[in-house]
């Protein structure tokens, strides 16, 4: 019999709708009543928060790590349910630091236990399942919704509203759920992954846009407070003239800039040599976190930061698939 650690986080997937349509928190989690027709499996069950994910930060991330780091010596698996606005950011935060090798599934839910066509028992049982499956060990941390399998480094969510709203635009879904079986497509490239004792780094975020200035970032650069920046950059990562003179003083008051795309699709890579041009941007400094969007380029940065890696061993982690 496989013993299964859920941990429930709150989130869509624990409300409730009122009677005036209002989503809101419950004082209890319905998916603790939920009894589902599964192969003999033992689930140990805790309420470990009942947040709204918007509510959830990197000491609940840490939170978390620090009651799974050693989950496999009694555990042959791991569920969590969460809101889906932040599951991205702390999937990929469990998936950094961990390193187990059984499944460890997120799951949530865009409509809330009594809402019409409510997914969120489903996605659960459906989560239940993949974390049972034999085919699921060493992949990393997975995101199951919808009947599909998206490995935590990749995904993202792409719609508000729609259940159907994680994907991994750049690898595609990792595998898929039918009646009978677990499906996967693809084995992951290996990757790196640090313990984390603490999450003190204050790491903003920026999208640069069309006439960007530097103004802010030279504020920034004057900061005290700020431990390295995350620039959404244009295109493959470039910036304006103004945005690229900015980035320059926070590389000579030795801030870490570390440069995604803000597009929705496609990876971050220097290609153009002119001021503001991704060449330009890496010469001086900057480091291309490839494969990331902004949210998960902070945590990168951040579980980096607190490991105190060299500078060389930082940029090896960021630019990483």
């Amino acid at each position: 019999m496989k013993k299964i650690l859920v941990l429930h986080t709150g989130g869509t997937i624990a409300m409730h709708a009122a009677e005036d349509g209002d989503v809101e928190v419950g004082a209890e989690n319905p998916l603790n009543q939920a009894q589902f027709d599964l192969p003999a499996v033992d689930l140990d069950i805790e309420n470990i928060f009942n947040i709204p994910s918007e509510h959830i930060t990197p000491e609940h991330m840490l939170t978390l790590y620090k009651r799974l780091k050693d989950a496999d010596k009694d555990y042959d698996g791991v569920v969590i349910t969460h809101g889906t606005d932040t599951l991205e950011e702390t999937s990929f935060f469990l998936d950094k630091t961990l390193g187990l090798s059984i499944p460890v599934v997120m799951t949530g839910a865009m409509r809330s236990s009594n809402e019409l066509g409510s997914d969120g028992l489903y996605n659960f049982q459906s989560a239940l399942r993949v974390a049972i499956d034999e085919e699921a060990a060493n992949r990393g941390v997975m995101v199951v919704l919808n009947d599909e399998i998206h490995a935590a480094r990749f995904v993202t969510k792409t719609h508000a509203t729609n259940v159907a709203t994680f994907a991994s635009p750049i690898s595609g879904p990792m595998g898929m759920i039918t009646k009978r079986q677990i499906i996967f497509f693809y084995d992951l490239p290996k990757t790196m992954t640090y313990p984390i004792a603490s999450v003190s780094k204050k790491i903003p975020v920026m999208k640069a846009y069309a006439g960007m200035d530097g103004q802010i970032l030279s504020l920034f650069a004057e900061s005290e407070h700020i431990d390295g920046i995350i620039i959404e950059a244009l295109g493959a990562g470039n910036l304006g003239e103004d945005a690229a003179r900015g980035v320059q003083e926070l590389l000579d008051s030795d801030i870490p800039v570390v440069i995604v795309s803000r597009s929705f699709n496609g990876i971050a890579e220097p290609v153009y040599d002119y001021l503001g041009g991704g060449i330009q941007l890496e010469k001086s400094g900057a480091i291309f976190a490839r494969a990331v969007n902004g949210q998960k380029a902070r945590l990168k940065l951040l579980i980096g930061l607190e490991n105190g890696l060299s500078a060389e061993a930082l940029t090896d982690f960021l630019h990483e698939f």
